[in-house]
This record gives C-alpha cells, structure tokens and sequence, in this order.
C-alpha cells in the first residue's frame, strides 16, 4: 500500500498519539484517534478537503521499556484510509 502521510504511534497509557512534524493528533481510543487526525489534516489544510487519504501509523517501540517488549508482539504498525469532509454547518 502507499501511504500518503506517514506518522510515528505511540502509547502513553491512557491514549493513542499520532506525532507529525505538523501536528500531533491524540485519542482514548483509535477511533479517536483517527477522528483527531482528520480534524488535524483539515485544520492545518496538509491535503484538500473531500479527498481520501491513507496514513500509515508505524508504533514506536520505544514508548515501551525495554525489558518488557518482546512481550509488546500485540502492538502493531496501521493504515487507515480517511474522508476528508469538512463539517458540515448547521442551518438556522
């Protein structure tokens, strides 16, 4: 698959970050998480709005200590393809 937007994954116990030299995106769980991403990728207009995108999210092993990560085997590497849709305004 080719990504077009590579981020670093980590974990800091109670939630998932997405570190990008232009944002870091952050959530209790990956639907947060990937929810953070999109409002990020549109907020700081890296792709434009109503394309796909996919973003591949590589985890970062050294969140983990050192003695405990040949344990960490259900850690992984993610792509996930996002709708960039801009909200939508209520009408009044």
């Amino acid at each position: 698959m080719q990504a077009d937007l590579e981020v670093r994954l980590t974990h800091d116990g109670h939630r998932w970050i997405a570190h990008h030299s232009s944002f870091e995106a952050c959530g209790k769980t990956l639907l947060e998480l990937d929810e953070d991403v999109t409002r990020c990728l549109l907020d700081r207009q890296l792709f434009q709005q109503n394309n796909q995108v996919m973003v591949f999210m590589a985890f970062d092993y050294t969140c983990i200590p050192t003695w405990i990560r040949q344990y960490a085997y259900h850690y992984f590497n993610r792509y996930i393809r996002l709708d960039l849709k801009s909200p939508v305004q209520k009408v009044q």
